[in-house]
């Protein structure tokens, strides 16, 4: 397996990084502080390809591979988890998602605006009372002739309230558990549609977090996205690029807890002595370097994997769920070697911490991915498909399912 980064993706990694560094990172404190959405960075992503940067050229994206998208969703959280966020609903859950199954139309008509930038999208799936329990979403959408009636509530969905489209989950067939669910692409200016924003959270401050409503929309059925009750697997599909991306940006917070964390025990002195020959500071140190290189090459596993056409939902279960839990933990360390500074709001460490929380929660919780891994290994359910591919460099098979 050859890990080495081709010229172009180590361009890609440059220009990104650069940006990050002379756009986003010097005002990253102040748009947090100030619950300030800044669209001239947003408005740089798109300069720079990032909404469409996997999608095929022939669809208004750069056509570039997942080991590039990683890396940039790395970069980009290193300076802003917001920006991250955007990436993961309007490129992994959502564009991703109609590039293998919308209709050429829908693709025409939506994907190729969303890949050159000129449109966001969402993605529409968690509910107030169905989070982990997706079957136990109350949104419907009923027939009527050339039309569904969509009526319901989604909560908790990054970019509501800025997203041109939002590929939403609802019930076509209540008593049908996950054959029941369909996808459609639904125009937040369409009667009926109402956005809000959720104003009080514990972090992402420059970012958008909301809820949709649905009020009798009346949704052609040109925009059902693939055929009626495929909604579940449609799901399935984009969590599995969602949770990549979410993988590849936690990676991105610890680097920058690591390097933060690293730059101040070399110059803090105590006892006169730098921090940094404190044993039990290079312990936090070794910590958060153990975090990065695994949490990695995880991603990177997912990535190769996902290069080939192989599926990675075990694989990418397990970037999500380490990766996640390594950065709160890198996070929460960096508070701990900055001490009463890690603390202050001024110099952005604590800002990784509340910022790191969330993913831990969203895009399955680890319980979540636990069950899966544990499930996996003990024969109880085949996370990539029956048949499905385990990555190359894993020398152990689970039993077979019954």
């Amino acid at each position: 397996m050859d890990l080495r980064l081709t010229d172009e993706q180590r361009l890609i990694q440059d220009t990104v990084r650069a940006f990050v560094d002379d756009r986003v990172m010097p005002v990253a404190n102040e748009n947090d502080m100030a619950h300030r959405l800044d669209m001239d960075l947003i408005g740089g992503m798109v300069d720079l390809g990032i909404m469409g940067l996997p999608i095929p050229e022939r669809y208004g994206g750069a056509g570039l591979d997942f080991v590039s998208e990683a890396l940039v969703c790395e970069e980009i959280e290193r300076g802003e988890s917001a920006f991250r966020t955007l990436i993961s609903v309007h490129v992994g859950l959502n564009s991703l998602t109609l590039l293998k199954y919308a209709s050429e139309e829908q693709k025409q008509r939506y994907l190729v605006p969303q890949a050159r930038g000129e449109k966001f999208g969402c993605f529409g799936l968690t509910e107030p009372e169905a989070g982990s329990d997706v079957i136990a979403m109350r949104a419907t959408a009923v027939r009527d002739g050339d039309s569904y009636i969509l009526n319901g509530q989604k909560a908790w969905i990054s970019y509501a309230t800025l997203a041109d489209h939002q590929l939403v989950f609802a019930k076509t067939d209540p008593d049908a558990g996950h054959r029941g669910v369909s996808a459609f692409i639904v125009e937040r200016d369409w009667p009926g549609v109402t956005t809000r924003d959720i104003e009080h959270k514990l972090g992402v401050w420059a970012g958008s977090t909301g809820e949709l409503f649905f009020d009798d929309v009346r949704v052609p059925a040109a925009n059902l996205v693939g055929t009626e009750g495929q909604g579940f697997e449609i799901a399935m599909y984009a969590l599995d690029h969602g949770r990549f991306t979410v993988a590849a940006g936690a990676v991105g917070v610890i680097r920058a807890c690591l390097e933060k964390s690293v730059a101040y025990a070399n110059t803090r002195t105590t006892f006169g002595q730098p921090i940094a020959k404190h044993q039990l500071v290079q312990q936090m140190i070794a910590t958060m370097v153990r975090g990065y290189e695994t949490s990695k090459l995880l991603v990177m596993q997912a990535a190769l994997m996902k290069n080939e056409g192989l599926r990675n939902t075990r694989e990418t279960s397990l970037a999500k769920w380490h990766a996640t839990e390594a950065a709160f933990q890198a996070a929460d360390l960096a508070i701990q070697v900055h001490g009463a500074y890690g603390y202050a709001g001024e110099y952005g460490i604590e800002r990784y911490f509340r910022n790191s929380r969330a993913p831990v929660i969203y895009e399955g919780t680890s319980q979540i991915h636990t069950l899966l891994q544990a499930e996996h290994a003990l024969g109880l359910r085949s996370v990539n498909g029956r048949g499905g591919e385990m990555s190359p460099i894993v020398s152990w098979d689970p039993p077979e399912l019954a």
